[in-house]
């Protein structure tokens, strides 16, 4: 009897905390490959990197949540680097309100996605796939191809070590209220109910469409803020950054278990996808691996993980 109780938990453990146990293991496998990984510098410089794509993986969440899709990730990134760059270099405008516009357009990006989705009726892979290509296509015309160079002193200011990493802390304090709003919210609960059932939603008497408009307009928000923080980074705005980013916030959702049919995700599981994908790619560079073969193990990685979802999804309804 005790024997049966202990498989039934070790079952009941893989099937609730498989992203955390993938992402522990993950950890010792790094410590492991490699003596730097655990060092202050690397692990600082690692969460430098995977901010942005933290707070996008977080904005993609919650329009799979939807049932929709944002193909556009990646390209408002590169609007959001190009146009605060440019707002800072050009327009000598103070960073923080430059941030402020950049984001912004991020958003309008993102609502014009979310309309043309739930009011036209068009489908989200076919909108976000067109959207991807406009917003790149307006980050190449602003700098003209060029990347553009911002003065040190700057937007490099949040993320400076002597300011103890706005950047991150920004991100941080950013994850923890989107947990809250998906947990303790009537929007974060909505937003998951029109996932699992639209019809049912509508039925109950909520208007579904501005809803989802929401979840679109807050992609492009954080993702135009992810591309800020990556400028930050590297004190230059670039309308290539973000490239394949939108592939990346996928696969971090689906990692952290969130199903592509809606209705299922967390936002701290996404997080911890995103972490994942960025520890491959550090420990990787660590041990001076190119980068062709990192893209091979991810593949990998994700297909692992979707095959463990399913797993995990039959043994829930046996349970």
């Amino acid at each position: 009897m005790a024997t049966e109780k202990i498989k039934f938990n070790i079952k009941d453990m893989l099937i609730n905390y498989n992203t955390y146990i993938i992402f522990i293991l993950l950890l010792i496998v790094s410590s492991w490959l490699s003596e730097h990984f655990f060092t202050t510098g690397n692990i600082s410089n690692l969460l430098l990197q995977q901010s942005g794509p933290i707070l996008v993986a977080v904005g993609m969440l919650f329009v799979i949540l939807t049932g929709g899709i944002d193909l556009s990730v990646g390209s408002v990134m590169a609007v959001g680097s190009t146009v605060s760059a440019m707002l800072i270099t050009d327009f000598d405008i103070h960073y923080i309100p430059a941030i402020v516009l950049a984001v912004l357009v991020g958003t309008a990006f993102g609502i014009f996605n979310g309309v043309l989705v739930a009011y036209v009726g068009m489908q989200g892979f076919v909108v976000t796939l067109a959207t991807m290509t406009i917003a790149r296509g307006f980050a190449f015309v602003l700098t003209n191809g060029m990347p553009v160079k911002v003065e040190i002193g700057t937007l490099d200011t949040i993320a400076s070590k002597s300011n103890f990493f706005p950047l991150i802390i920004t991100a941080i304090v950013l994850v923890i209220l989107f947990m809250l709003i998906q947990k303790y919210t009537g929007w974060g609960r909505t937003v998951i109910a029109i996932g699992s059932n639209s019809t049912a939603v509508e039925l109950a008497g909520i208007k579904t469409k501005k809803f989802r408009v929401s979840a679109y307009a807050l992609s492009g928000t954080l993702a135009a803020l992810a591309g800020t923080f990556i400028a930050a980074r590297t004190s230059t705005g670039s309308a290539t950054v973000g490239e394949m980013q939108e592939l990346d916030a996928i696969a971090a959702c689906v990692i952290g278990g969130a199903s592509l049919m809606g209705g299922k995700g967390f936002v701290l599981r996404a997080v911890i996808g995103a972490l994942v994908l960025g520890l491959i790619g550090n420990v990787m560079n660590l041990m001076s691996i190119p980068s062709y073969p990192q893209d091979i193990i991810k593949g990998f990685i994700i297909i692992a993980a979707v095959i463990l979802q399913i797993v995990s999804g039959k043994q829930e309804r046996t349970v």
